[in-house]
């Protein structure tokens, strides 16, 4: 793995593991007790995490694809109930304070990096750089943290 290959997946796992601690803080002082958005504010705590820690050890590729798609979800819920409301919800401006700002920056940063860690992977792969995309026929060898 390439030191670009690398930083992505530090990055994303942290950014997962910031949204992911926000999520469960929030859902500790309050939001619990909010039909529906309380079960999903628990729900994506407990997938951030975990998919930071898989990520962080050197998962699999499509968990880096679970964390854009959970991190765009959670960006596109946070524009709905911003806007129109979701499950009969809904929050003014950026409270809570600071847990939205810091929620947004991480799940922007979470879509960010994995399409770097795409750019990357493709550009390795045009390089001819068998590690970058393994094919099917290949032997799968042991994933490591740091190679």
């Amino acid at each position: 793995m390439t030191f670009a290959g690398l930083a992505t997946r530090i990055g994303i796992a942290v950014a997962l593991a910031v949204t992911g601690l926000s999520h469960a803080y929030l859902y500790i002082h309050g939001y619990q007790h909010i039909p529906t958005i309380g079960t999903a504010f628990i729900v994506q705590a407990s997938v951030s995490i975990a998919l930071a820690i898989l990520i962080l050890f050197g998962g699999p590729a499509w968990l880096r694809w679970a964390a854009a798609m959970l991190a765009g979800g959670s960006l596109v819920a946070f524009a709905l109930s911003r806007t129109v409301g979701l499950f009969g919800f809904s929050e003014q401006g950026w409270q809570p304070s600071p847990h939205a700002a810091v929620d947004l920056v991480a799940e922007v940063l979470v879509v960010g990096l994995w399409a770097a860690y795409l750019v990357e992977r493709r550009r390795a792969a045009a390089r001819g750089q068998a590690e970058a995309v393994p094919s099917a026929a290949a032997p799968r060898r042991p994933r490591l943290l740091f190679r």
